[in-house]
């Protein structure tokens, strides 16, 4: 080991999947790659706040997301107004402050990373409070439209995953030298692409049979409207295996192992909850998803087709835009008209080989080992 050993904090919220996932990747990088200078240590912002403030951050998120889209959608206009973003984010700081001061506290970390903009506040209040000089960096998780939540604090330095973005920031006065651009964060396995033989293993470890395989996939919660497209799905007849993820939605597992045991939907496979993902994705042919960025990044790193059908105005119609304006998949958020999509790509190969060839253009990459590299070079 050379001179002393760098500790980096990594703050985050499972508010959805796509701030804790792209913290967990990087400071896995950091800890298997880097070990014997760096170590990163992650933290959780609402690990010991009281249920009230777990139930009204977290689960209202997962409730309003899956069953209230609108209501999240107007909050996040009104978010748009400066007064109101000022108060969530002093709301959340009362419930997030004492437990980040005790992990700053205890860890004294040689720099901080935050992966959520309600965590902004609180650990500046906290270094401001005990007068520590730890740097700061906030990693926007939203790549394409950030809500201004992100960057209410101009003097911030901050990692983007686009230049949209950057010039977003710039023209709101951050200054440029604040920044840096790289590719999306995800975990290490998402670097390259499963080959062929490994796409063999993967359908006969899961157990499929047919050639093509279509995957329903959402984020944590499972894909809003996850079972009126089931349904939809099944009615059509068919000649391709369905392997559906509810993550951790209870209720739509339960409904979805319901429609299983009707006839006709032997070719159905159901899922929870997995940390194997990636097979699933690397098994299939195409995905119908919702538009969050961790999980479409996750299908383009796969050279997999992603299917959109509902998204988050505004928070995500980044990402929409994103995949329409460059072909990279195809938005259809009429749940009826899904089955002709995915008749149109499975069984016509001109019409996937198009996707498919934009995608392999599109030279995307994930961006974790520059990250984690810039993260433990920079001063």
């Amino acid at each position: 080991m050379t001179g002393k050993k760098q500790k980096f904090l990594f703050v985050y919220l499972k508010t959805g999947g796509g701030h804790y996932a792209p913290a967990k990747a990087v400071s896995d990088y950091i800890n298997n790659h880097m070990g014997e200078n760096a170590e990163a240590v992650l933290a959780d912002g609402l690990e010991k706040s009281i249920w009230l403030a777990r139930l009204i951050i977290l689960d209202s998120y997962r409730f309003l997301q899956n069953r209230a889209k609108w209501i999240f959608e107007l909050i996040y206009a009104v978010h748009k107004l400066k007064s109101f973003s000022y108060l969530s984010a002093f709301l959340a700081s009362i419930n997030t402050e004492k437990y980040i001061e005790e992990t700053i506290l205890k860890e004294l970390p040689d720099k901080i990373l935050i992966f959520h903009f309600l965590l902004i506040d609180p650990v500046y209040k906290v270094l401001k409070k005990h007068n520590l000089e730890i740097p700061v960096t906030t990693l926007v998780t939203d790549p394409y439209s950030a809500p201004l939540l992100w960057y209410l604090k101009k003097d911030q330095n901050f990692i983007l995953f686009s230049g949209l973005l950057k010039d977003r920031l710039i023209r709101y006065g951050v200054d440029e030298k604040n920044i840096r651009v790289f590719n999306f964060t995800l975990d290490e396995k998402y670097s390259r692409c499963a080959s062929p033989e490994e796409i063999i293993q993967y359908k006969m470890k899961h157990g499929f049979k047919k050639e093509k395989v279509l995957l329903i996939l959402g984020g944590g919660d499972g894909i809003p409207r996850g079972i009126q497209i089931l349904k939809n799905i099944l009615k059509s007849s068919r000649s391709f295996e369905i392997a559906f993820v509810c993550g951790n939605n209870k209720a739509m597992y339960n409904e979805a192992v319901k429609l299983k045991k009707k006839p006709g939907s032997d070719d159905l496979k159901i899922y929870g909850y997995v940390d194997f993902v990636h097979e699933l994705i690397s098994s299939a042919d195409l995905v119908i998803t919702k538009c969050g960025a961790s999980t479409f990044m996750q299908i383009l790193l796969s050279k997999k087709i992603p299917v959109v059908n509902s998204y988050i105005w505004e928070q995500e119609k980044g990402n929409v835009d994103f995949l329409v304006e460059n072909n990279l998949g195809v938005f259809e958020k009429r749940i009826d008209k899904l089955s002709v999509v995915i008749d149109n790509l499975l069984f016509r190969n001109e019409a996937l080989a198009v996707y498919k060839n934009n995608i392999e253009r599109a030279g995307l990459k994930n961006g974790t080992a520059d990250v984690a590299g810039y993260i433990v070079s920079s001063k």
